[in-house]
């Protein structure tokens, strides 16, 4: 009796052979239907690409030149290369991927499922040892990948509440709730919310916030304004502009982040309005101008640097054979009250 064998034993990956079990063809015709299309008949190309999509099959360009071969690269995907945020992080990464002989391959996604599905399934031919990625929340297409590439991953920026999913962060929503909460007992009620970019972090953060204001019996739908737009200064200036339109009884602003919350204050000097005096604002992240604005940005100082070193070392373990003593890895985030608030 012949076993069907999904994966390769050797790497955990999908092999071209199951691809051409699944399509009805020889490993040899679905080779050449992937590499040289015009060879083979329509009706088999794409009974072969069928059978890709369906397994999340990938081609290992590195076993081609050298069955034996096995990468020292590192993937690592982040939403953004201009954001300080993930710069510290991947500082943090370097530090590790540089003691272990390790070379990184990094990716910027842009926000975008589209962009982090074509960066994965580029890189992923490159046969890495293991992948980083940021936040918990992916693609069908990207989960596939995941599932099917047969190497550690590890998450970054969040916490996973599966076991099974490695992960090193922090609670967004816990953070999100706390910065609401200490605007709360400073007394101020009409509490407003600004966020931009809408990633998954943001949205924990927000939620964050409205089970504060819920919890506090504040809430109102007027005391938010979200957009898709990507985050800066400039952002953050026009948004104030849109919460004081919306809601001029608003009494403090917790911004998603500092870059919001920089231009939140900006608009408020050109507009004669006091901070906090006349209105608090609040950041999150903690960018290091936020300690030298005048007035200096309360915000949420977060670990990035740490997340970045401390993934990559859970990473590197995990390729190593070395299994966890802690799957998730809680970094924790600090209040950093100044005069803004």
């Amino acid at each position: 009796m012949t076993r069907t064998v999904s994966k390769s034993r050797s790497s955990g990956r999908t092999t071209l052979a199951v691809v051409a079990q699944r399509a009805g063809v020889s490993t040899m015709t679905a080779s050449r239907a992937l590499n040289q299309p015009e060879r083979v008949s329509d009706e088999v190309r794409v009974r072969v690409e069928q059978a890709v999509a369906a397994l999340g099959y990938v081609p290992n360009r590195a076993a081609r030149a050298l069955a034996s071969s096995q990468s020292n690269v590192i993937v690592v995907l982040v939403p953004s290369l201009s954001n300080f945020v993930f710069n510290a992080v991947i500082d943090g990464i370097q530090e590790v991927v540089d003691a272990a002989n390790y070379q990184l391959l990094i990716g910027n996604t842009r926000y975008s499922d589209a962009e982090e599905e074509k960066l994965l399934s580029t890189y992923l031919q490159s046969n890495p040892m293991g992948i980083l990625l940021s936040g918990l929340t992916h693609s069908p297409r990207v989960e596939q990948l995941l599932a099917t590439s047969g190497v550690p991953v590890v998450s970054m920026m969040d916490l996973s509440t599966d076991p099974t999913q490695m992960s090193v962060g922090f609670s967004q929503h816990e953070a999100g709730r706390t910065m609401t909460r200490y605007l709360i007992e400073k007394g101020h009620k009409r509490i407003g919310f600004i966020g931009a970019q809408l990633d998954e972090r943001t949205l924990s953060r927000a939620a964050g916030y409205r089970q504060a204001m819920q919890e506090a019996g504040l809430a109102d739908e007027r005391l938010e304004v979200m957009v898709p737009d990507a985050s800066s200064i400039a952002l953050g200036a026009e948004l104030l502009g849109r919460m004081l339109a919306q809601a001029p009884d608003c009494e403090a602003i917790f911004c998603c982040n500092d870059d919001l919350a920089h231009g939140a204050i900006y608009q408020c000097q050109r507009r004669g309005i006091a901070v906090p005096e006349q209105l608090a604002v609040c950041g999150f992240n903690d960018l290091p101008a936020s300690a030298w604005m005048k007035p200096s940005v309360t915000t949420i100082s977060t670990p990035r640097y740490r997340i970045g070193y401390e993934a990559a070392t859970l990473l590197r373990n995990a390729i190593a054979g070395r299994a966890p003593a802690v799957g998730q890895v809680d970094l924790g985030y600090t209040l950093m009250p100044r005069e803004s608030a």
